[in-house]
């Protein structure tokens, strides 16, 4: 999956700037304070803003059995009341102050932050340690909990149930996925989210909200001496309750052992759709698999100049689009993808021919250099221009270390990128969609019967 953080439910605003940082703003600090709380620090003074992230390491993944959704209701939560902050006083505040705020829930973890002005930073601190450590939880029908319920099975509803392609991926992710916590989408099962309770509330709190389970996150026109006298001030004095253990419940994805097709219809759609999920790969998982895959499905799918762009849009005029992409920036294995959909009067299976027989054509004869230079420089590249948003910059440290991995892991990759070989994207490319593996075909169609 290319390192950009856009769309989904845990995006991330893009703030950018005429100018592309330079590479001493995209290194960061990384410090401790003494109740486990850690701290990373990325300068950025080209303007006299900060962007204030907060990182718990708990996600969807982590949900208790029976209790699927309650990672993303508590950020729902989190926004409500507090011992000293009244009902929507939270968002008032930044308000006023000129910021923005918000928040997202991953299967892996979930992120709360804002965007200010620098000298605003130490009110965003206090602010999120009084929501870590005083929130409001109650079994008030109308207080912040139970009402948070009902929005968010509302927002089922509007966002999921409501749309016809999001129903069928969700489908897809389910067998996909099956057996493993992600199995359940992050909003959860109705049924379970209706279920769950102020206490059950309580509980996750108090397991996971905690200094020790967090990554403080700051990015702007701050120096790491700034940020560390701040943080000690507003963070430092949170006792560290113990009860976040750590362990998470991560595991490798089995690869499907079956192939099957399922297929959606409804009225509301208004364009047919083909898709192929296959068994796939992540960074944490297999680095790199993951970047020479990256590589690969930029030459096969990534885009105008791609195989099967070419191929199916420009040439053959059979497609109005056909792009690959795998889901490699989870913890555990995601799903490697090939869709399509059809231009006007031409079937799915025509589709699916002649997508598959250019797939099969790249499996057999391979890439050649000129490609595979051009797709790695082009990640690569992508990569260091996203360094040009502070808010990116937070979010990719971030999410790199609730996930494990390194800051290292970060710097290194445009270089890693351009390091990828011929060989080593064709082989990634082979390995996922060879003709020995399984996959989920998935057909979305406007009305029972058509293609």
């Amino acid at each position: 999956m290319k390192r950009i953080f856009a769309g989904g439910l845990f995006a991330l605003s893009a703030f950018a700037s005429s100018a592309v940082a330079d590479e001493s703003a995209w290194t960061p600090t990384v410090f401790n304070l003494d109740n486990g709380m850690e701290v990373v620090v990325v300068p950025d003074h080209r303007a006299p803003v900060v962007t204030h992230m907060v990182w718990y390491k708990v996600g969807a993944v982590d949900e208790a059995e029976g209790k699927s959704g309650i990672a993303h209701l508590f950020e729902h939560v989190m926004f409500k009341e507090t011992d000293d902050l009244a009902p929507g006083e939270f968002d008032s505040i930044v308000s006023r102050n000129g910021g923005v705020s918000n928040a997202f829930t991953s299967w892996d973890y979930t992120a709360y932050f804002e965007r200010v002005a620098k000298d605003q930073l130490g009110t965003m601190m206090a602010l999120e340690a009084e929501r870590m450590t005083d929130l409001v939880i109650n079994d008030d029908p109308d207080g912040p909990f139970i009402s948070e319920r009902d929005v968010v099975k509302e927002e089922r509803r509007q966002r999921i149930d409501n749309n016809p392609g999001v129903i069928l991926q969700e489908m897809v992710l389910s067998e996909l996925w099956k057996g493993h916590p992600y199995e359940i989408t992050i909003i959860g099962n109705m049924d379970e989210v209706a279920a769950l309770t102020p206490a059950d509330g309580l509980a996750f709190y108090k397991e996971y909200y905690s200094p020790e389970n967090a990554i403080l996150v700051v990015a702007g026109d701050v120096t790491p001496e700034e940020v560390r006298v701040l943080a000690e001030e507003h963070y430092g004095t949170i006792a560290p309750t113990g009860t976040a253990h750590g362990e998470r419940k991560w595991a490798p994805v089995a690869p499907l052992t079956e192939t099957k097709e399922l297929v959606y219809s409804d009225p509301k759609v208004r364009q047919p759709s083909w898709s192929r999920y296959y068994s796939g790969t992540s960074e944490t998982r297999d680095r790199e698999l993951s970047y020479a895959l990256d590589v690969g499905l930029e030459v096969l799918g990534g885009g105008m100049t791609s195989r099967l762009y070419q191929s199916l849009v420009e040439d053959q005029q059979i497609a109005i689009n056909a792009n690959t992409y795998a889901w490699t920036t989870l913890h555990d294995e995601g799903p490697a993808i090939i869709t399509a959909s059809p231009a006007p009067g031409v079937t799915l299976d025509v589709l699916e021919t002649a997508i598959m027989a250019e797939v099969e054509k790249v499996l057999e004869e391979g890439f050649t250099d000129a490609e595979v230079e051009r797709a790695r420089n082009s990640l690569a590249a992508q990569a260091i221009y996203a360094r040009d948003s502070q808010s990116n910059m937070a979010n990719t440290f971030g999410s790199t270390l609730a996930l494990g991995g390194l800051i290292e892991d970060v710097l290194d990759y445009p270089d890693a990128m351009r390091a990828i070989t011929t060989e080593q994207a064709i082989a990634a490319v082979r390995e996922i969609f060879g003709a020995d593996r399984h996959y989920i075909e998935a057909h979305l169609l406007p009305a029972e019967g058509d293609s």
